[in-house]
């Protein structure tokens, strides 16, 4: 798993293709949400050798097949950030310093996975 911050006024989906050019990623496929189905964004993900699973947004003229059980999965992500907000110095951003607030999102992911070893 990998993140970066960005500014709260920049847009989701160039920072996204950064990250995602930043990344050796060797996955089959790669589950994104419809704010990054943008020709662009899809085209980077095949030019690195992975398949998009992302739906078209209902004003497509050329859309696509997708899929959708796969696209399912993406609920663990939703899922994985709300509990991430759960931790009350992430959801208000208390931490001035970058290093201190990527920090504790660390040490959130941390509590995290040790919590889903025990999860029944």
């Amino acid at each position: 798993m990998t993140f970066s911050l960005s500014p709260g006024n920049a847009g989701d989906a160039p920072e996204g293709r950064e990250l995602l050019a930043s990344t050796s990623s060797e996955a089959d496929y790669i589950i994104m949400d419809k704010a990054y189905e943008g020709d662009e964004t899809r085209q980077l993900v095949l030019d690195l050798g992975s398949t998009p699973v992302v739906p078209p947004k209902s004003n497509r003229r050329a859309p696509w097949d997708f899929d959708r059980a796969l696209y399912r999965k993406r609920n663990e992500v939703e899922r994985l950030f709300r509990r991430l907000k759960g931790f009350r110095r992430i959801f208000a951003r208390f931490d001035k310093l970058d290093t201190v607030f990527t920090f504790f999102i660390h040490f959130a992911l941390i509590v995290e996975a040790l919590y889903s070893v025990n999860r029944p």
